[in-house]
């Protein structure tokens, strides 16, 4: 089967078709395989491929293949669902660390990470959905912001800040978004009471305290601007990243965490439904064949267009 495979640290260009044996039925106790149709490019396979985290994936080396999105037919039967089932879901490639991911045509996945897709949801909206729904819910749970409270997202144009605006919204907080210049207005029809456009740091610090004076209760850190953004939380408040490495060091008692979020089938399954039901809006930048990967990834990398990157398989 064909795969892309990081032979090496550093930029796009490491990245390389190879070929690989498929997976053999049953050959993995307690997993499954998946053919995939398609593929996310994420913003931590950009950041493992350019050796950002060498030093905390331990004794993987490359060659490895990156990726954690996918959406695909099943191959197996899995509890509750049979072979040629429509399922999604993303591996949790950092806590494995086999240095089998989702730039590939066959994987093995646990049954425990997939939801169905549902009939009208195509195999590239679905594959735009899981790790950034997850990282979104998963982050929130961890700012435990009560309802009322005032949040601030970065990065809301991207499909995870976009998740967080909808979800924020829809548990009671006030939502500032920072966004692409012309998106505001989009975002504040998916729950932002605010939006402003992005810019440096002491310009999102001023855009965002002339309609938000107050401090805010938390920052949900989707672009990871970092610590330049804490003048603009309170006391006590809480800063959470989605990046270990963009996570700033604690001060004014202030609470700090980075999110790295888990499979949640029941979550996930309920997010498809919502994108089905256009009560969950997710963004698809582009769509671009797994051989194309390394242009997918020079994009991804310059903000070429906010939203996922998706790889048809």
């Amino acid at each position: 089967m064909r795969v892309v495979e990081v032979t090496a640290y550093g930029g796009p260009e490491v990245l390389r078709m190879a070929r690989r044996p498929e997976p053999e039925a049953g050959a993995v106790p307690g997993m499954v395989r998946v053919r995939l149709k398609a593929a996310g490019v994420n913003q931590a396979d950009i950041r493992i491929r350019a050796g950002r985290y060498a030093d905390a994936v331990g004794d993987l080396k490359p060659p490895f293949v990156l990726g954690t999105d996918f959406a695909g037919k099943l191959l197996d039967p899995a509890p509750g669902m049979e072979p040629g089932a429509r399922v999604a879901g993303h591996i949790p490639w950092y806590e494995l660390l086999t240095g089998e991911g989702t730039y590939a045509e066959v994987i093995w996945v646990d049954p425990q990470w997939l939801a169905v897709i549902p009939d009208d949801v195509e195999f590239t909206v679905a594959a735009s959905v899981p790790l950034a729904s997850d990282t979104a819910q998963q982050g929130l749970d961890r700012l435990g912001l009560p309802p009322g409270s005032t949040l601030l997202v970065t990065g809301g144009s991207a499909v995870v800040g976009r998740f967080a605006v909808q979800y924020a919204h829809a548990a009671g907080l006030r939502v500032v978004a920072v966004a692409h210049e012309g998106d505001e207005s989009e975002l504040r029809i998916l729950g932002a009471d605010h939006a402003v456009p992005r810019g440096t740091p002491e310009e999102v610090r001023a855009r965002v305290a002339e309609v938000v004076p107050e401090p805010v209760d938390g920052i949900f850190d989707g672009a990871l601007v970092g610590a330049e953004l804490l003048p603009l939380l309170k006391d006590d408040g809480v800063f959470v990243a989605i990046a270990p490495d963009r996570v700033p060091a604690a001060e004014r008692n202030i609470r700090v965490e980075a999110v790295r979020a888990r499979p949640d089938a029941d979550r996930l399954k309920d997010a498809l439904q919502k994108v089905a039901d256009r009560e969950l809006i997710t963004r698809v930048a582009d769509v671009m064949p797994l051989e194309e990967v390394a242009e997918a990834h020079r994009r991804a990398e310059a903000g070429h267009r906010p939203g996922r990157i998706v790889l048809l398989i």
